[in-house]
């Protein structure tokens, strides 16, 4: 018989040591120019293995010029004036390009000099010593070849900032007027890009004008909207109804600029400057409607701009969107994605729940009485069931009209 320091030892040989990373931020000490503002963060591979990091936009792995830092002064945190960005990491994981991730060997470190020039503007905090720390969670790809997180040991930088406190660099050099203009533009798009912009652009009005009827007809949380935004309360789902309501039919008000070839990218956006979104790669390759679609991006990109609730990205993709609404409903409503799977709806969510189905049947058994006359206790249903069955909850449930028939057909063959 194997003794149990052999077990152990094999054990030990199939499981894949946790990376280890240490984060630091470095650069002068002072800065008399918001132009010459940069610093540069190192992450190191601590740890006894290779790893491979993901080169989110997000983190310092990346020179997209981003919110990847938490400055903190005495009066307060500068204004952040860089791009927001729609990314997926699983698009990048799944494409293969080396390029977008950052291999370490042990021991090893990947270097980046960060100009933060025109993205903080430190006018409002004013001058005086900033601390300057990064995120400090990454997403690495794990021993089965999927996207895990580990958080590095950080260290963070301070700097006394004086002289002038704003710049102009990397500032949008498109019209700031933007959602003034009442109809579509374009700006290096070709014919065929333009019309599926268009299309896309009307199809993220009918996401926006859908999501808002639905959230009119409620008033407690269903599985739809806790699915996206988490625990029901007043004050959250008053701040969700006014990003959709303000939001509304900007999406064919709105220049789309197609300069941007970035593949790993679906979008971004200036949030200070609506009615302007950059396309990116991904965003063509993306369908019409859908999950992650053309549509449902630009529904994402139209949530950043300040005008319109100013969401950030906490969270990229449906899973992450929703643990996050599980785990931190105020920030799933501050998450652009969030925003863009509520509005796309897919797979589609009921409207209300079996539990609530039974206690409606028990409260208003007038209104099952016309779901006893159409459904069968067997689940075999013909589509001119399924179709008396929604609109009888057309009439009766002021248009919550998202009941995923198939998957309760059993359930409500149970009630009548």
């Amino acid at each position: 018989m194997r003794s149990t320091s052999a077990v152990v030892a094999a054990l030990a040989a199939c499981v894949a040591a946790a990376p280890s990373l240490k984060l630091t931020v470095t650069g002068p000490s002072v800065v008399t120019d918001v132009d010459n503002l940069t610093v540069k963060a190192i992450v190191t591979n601590t740890g006894a293995e290779t790893v491979k990091l993901l080169k989110d936009p997000r983190t310092v792995l990346s020179d997209w010029r981003t919110n990847t830092f938490a400055i903190e002064g005495a009066a307060g945190t500068p204004a952040f004036t860089g791009i927001k960005v729609k990314y997926s990491p699983e698009l990048a994981l799944k494409s293969g390009d080396e390029s977008k991730f950052a291999v370490l060997a042990p021991g090893q470190s990947f270097e980046l000099t960060h100009d933060l020039a025109g993205v903080y503007n430190f006018t409002r905090s004013g001058a005086g010593d900033y601390k300057f720390s990064a995120g400090n969670v990454f997403q690495y790809v794990d021993s089965n070849g999927q996207l895990a997180t580990v958080a590095a040991e950080a260290q963070s930088h301070k700097l006394k900032v004086g002289g002038s406190l704003a710049s102009f660099k990397g500032a949008p050099k498109h019209d700031r007027s933007g959602i003034a203009r009442r109809a579509i533009g374009y700006t290096s798009c070709s014919s065929t890009r333009q019309s599926q912009i268009a299309t896309a652009a009307n199809s993220a009005n009918s996401y926006v004008s859908s999501a808002n009827s639905y959230l009119a007809g409620i008033s407690s949380g269903t599985t739809r909207y806790t699915t996206w935004f988490g625990t029901f309360t007043s004050s959250r789902f008053s701040t969700v109804k006014s990003h959709y309501s303000l939001i509304g039919t900007d999406a064919t008000s709105t220049t789309y600029d197609c300069t941007c070839t970035e593949s790993g990218t679906y979008a971004y956006v200036y949030p200070s400057s609506p009615g302007y979104v950059y396309l990116c790669g991904a965003f063509w390759n993306a369908p019409n409607t859908g999950t992650d679609s053309r549509a449902g991006t630009i529904v994402h990109e139209q949530s950043h701009f300040t005008v319109n609730g100013g969401t950030d990205d906490h969270v990229y993709g449906q899973s992450g969107a929703k643990s996050l609404a599980k785990s931190s409903p105020d920030q799933a409503i501050d998450n652009a994605d969030n925003h863009e799977y509520f509005a796309e709806n897919n797979p589609r969510a009921l409207c209300f729940s079996v539990a609530e189905a039974r206690s409606w049947y028990k409260v208003k058994g007038y209104r099952v009485f016309f779901l006893r006359s159409l459904v069968p206790r067997a689940s075999g249903a013909t589509a001119v069931t399924e179709f008396a069955i929604r609109i009888v909850l057309l009439v009766h449930v002021g248009g919550l009209v998202f009941l995923e028939f198939y998957s309760l057909m059993n359930e409500l063959g149970g009630l009548v």
